[in-house]
């Protein structure tokens, strides 16, 4: 069995910093793409930045150059450094990993979720 779990999220003011860390765990062969969504109250989750096994990186427009992903492969973690936060950042923020898994004799690759962990930034 996999788990994500987040941790780092809080209530920030605006200009401030977190850093947001999600850990897999479990019976994992390997980890392929990680990343990390959001989801404002009212509006649909959106990507918000991700990371390949390699390491390249692709960001939405609306974090780029405020927002840092990276990865620890050796300790399956991946972290989202967020800067300069904004009060439109404010969501409920979700990690995302693929995951290579045994069953028997065939690895396969699923898609897990963590629970979220909220980001608020006030004014």
């Amino acid at each position: 069995q996999v788990q994500l779990v987040e941790s780092g999220g809080g209530l920030v003011q605006a200009g401030e910093s977190l850093r947001l860390s999600c850990v897999v765990s479990g019976s994992i062969l390997s980890i392929n793409g990680m990343g990390w969504y959001r989801q404002a109250p009212g509006k649909q989750r959106e990507l918000v930045a991700s990371i390949t096994s390699d390491g390249s990186t692709n960001y939405v427009d609306s974090v780029k150059g405020r927002f840092t992903i990276s990865r620890d492969n050796a300790k399956n973690t991946v972290y989202l450094q967020m800067n300069s936060l904004i009060p439109e950042d404010t969501a409920v923020y979700y990690c995302n990993s693929g995951v290579v898994v045994r069953h028997g004799i065939v690895a396969s690759e699923y898609i897990y979720w963590g629970q979220g962990t909220q980001v608020t930034v006030s004014s």
